[in-house]
């Protein structure tokens, strides 16, 4: 009978951890993961009708929460809504939240622990807590503009930031969409709106894999940028070094070849130095350059320029990562230093890379939030510029920066030049192996001796021409229009 007794005295005090451990987990270890999973929708049921904060654009709301009906005091709704899609999501009742309503969601709905005398105070006079406000680092005229240079019907995404402090100026893509269409409270409505959104190609609001920080492109010749960089990290390479360019890159024991950019006057030499092979794109000398150093040297410089690494915790948009594949034969690693293969980034990463290169290698945390304002208008956070991580030496940036300079003053990015402004930049054209169609790339960053800023522009399902009119040139008009503020 004690032993009985014993045995049940046991199993009830295991019982009892468990469940004690478990309430702990819970509450404790658990929480927040709990609370963003997208299949916990208590919390957003329970603030849906509520004041939301407004997210501000030079003064202007872009989104805000306006009276609704009896039942639902608040309705969310934007203003300008394909403009700023890409970058406030949606708060929805039925598909819950995304983009920027998602990162600053704590402090909009007024549970951060910012505002929590605020929270006090309005509980106390018997009044239902704010949220707070928004205020975006967004340029509305140079926003307007990025998203006008993208044609109806063309997918593709632009970034423009400032390279010394991370502020991001500008970030658009197409096809976009109205988040109105998600956040109605019609919920046959709101269901209907987005299963037709998501047939239009480019558009995925279920799993946000579109736009400037969700769409994982090959990023063609741009990557040559990190080649250039881990062959002058490595000391067997020096600005005066020279490259052997043969028009085909044979490999042993195999028929595949890798042949130069067919746009340029790459074939018109056996060996080229840096300044050439990056003004021409040239695609043998940077294989050679992979296929000297490793995969490995290839891939740890991509990680300081930030591919497949974490982007802070400011801007907690929702995107994907992708590292530098592994398992690479000889064919592999060269195509892949050519940014084609498995190689993917989003434009937000390419940014990022430029904005190194331009900053003396120092890379900032990229930054939409200019300032987060209570509900009484006070400002509790205005969040300084902050370091990333370091990329490369100011030595190898500035090197990078003359070459890319060339690209545009005497290579193939012309079409950048900005009268009386050097001009650094590189292109790229990642060939999609569909119909002759490209993702065509620009990346780059004026003035280069003292750059204000950084513009990344991407056009998907492009031909060679059509891809050559929608990048360099239109980086030449949102320089201009930058730089003249």
């Amino acid at each position: 009978m004690n032993q009985a007794i014993r045995h049940s005295w046991i199993a009830a005090v295991a019982m009892f951890a468990l469940i004690f451990g478990a309430i702990s987990y819970v509450q404790v270890v658990g929480a927040e993961e709990l609370k963003a999973n997208p299949l916990n929708s208590r919390t957003l049921l329970q603030n849906f009708c509520n004041d939301r904060g407004a997210i501000i654009v030079g003064g202007t709301p872009i989104a805000q929460s306006v009276p609704g009906s009896e039942s639902c005091k608040f309705q969310r709704t934007y203003t300008q809504p394909e403009l700023y899609a890409g970058i406030t999501g949606f708060f929805s009742k039925n598909f819950g939240v995304t983009g920027l309503e998602k990162g600053m969601n704590e402090q909009m709905e007024g549970t951060s622990d910012q505002l929590f005398l605020d929270r006090v105070g309005q509980l106390f006079l018997g009044n239902q807590p704010k949220g707070a406000s928004v205020e975006l680092t967004l340029d509305p005229a140079i926003q307007k503009l990025a998203y006008d240079l993208i044609p109806d019907g063309q997918r593709g995404s632009i970034v423009v930031t400032n390279p010394k402090t991370g502020g991001i100026i500008a970030m658009v893509s197409k096809p976009s969409y109205d988040p109105n269409l998600v956040a109605t409270q019609d919920e046959a409505a709101a269901e209907a709106n987005i299963n037709e959104l998501n047939k239009v190609p480019g558009i995925n609001l279920n799993q946000n894999v579109s736009g400037p920080t969700g769409a994982l492109l090959a990023p063609g010749s741009v990557f040559k940028l990190v080649d250039t960089a881990a062959a002058l990290s490595s000391g067997k390479y020096n600005k005066d070094s020279v490259l052997p360019n043969p028009a085909e890159l044979s490999f042993p024991g195999i028929e595949y070849r890798l042949p130069n950019y067919a746009g340029g006057n790459c074939y018109t030499q056996d060996t080229a130095s840096f300044a050439f092979a990056l003004q021409q794109s040239c695609n043998t000398p940077f294989a050679s350059i992979a296929r000297d150093l490793g995969r490995d040297a290839i891939a740890q410089q991509a990680d300081k320029f930030g591919f497949g690494q974490e982007m802070g915790d400011q801007l907690k948009l929702d995107y994907d990562t992708r590292e530098f594949p592994d398992d690479l034969d000889a064919p592999g690693l060269a195509q892949s230093a050519i940014g084609q293969r498995d190689v993917r980034a989003t434009p937000l990463q390419v940014a990022l890379m430029t904005s190194a290169i331009a900053n003396g290698g120092v890379q900032m945390k990229p930054n939409l939030i200019k300032t987060l304002r209570a509900p009484d208008l006070r400002i509790i956070d205005e969040p300084k510029p902050e370091v990333l991580r370091t990329s490369t030496t100011p030595e190898i940036s500035r090197q990078i920066t003359e070459w890319m300079t060339s690209v545009v003053s005497n290579g193939i990015a012309r079409g950048a030049a900005v009268p009386g402004v050097q001009v650094a930049g590189k292109t790229g054209t990642a060939e999609l192996g569909t119909d002759g169609l490209n993702n065509s790339w620009f990346t780059g960053f004026a003035p280069a001796n003292d750059p204000q800023v950084a513009v990344t522009i991407v056009m998907q399902d492009v031909d060679i021409t059509t891809g050559a009119q929608l990048t360099s040139p239109n980086a030449k008009k949102i320089f201009e229009a930058v730089l003249n503020k």
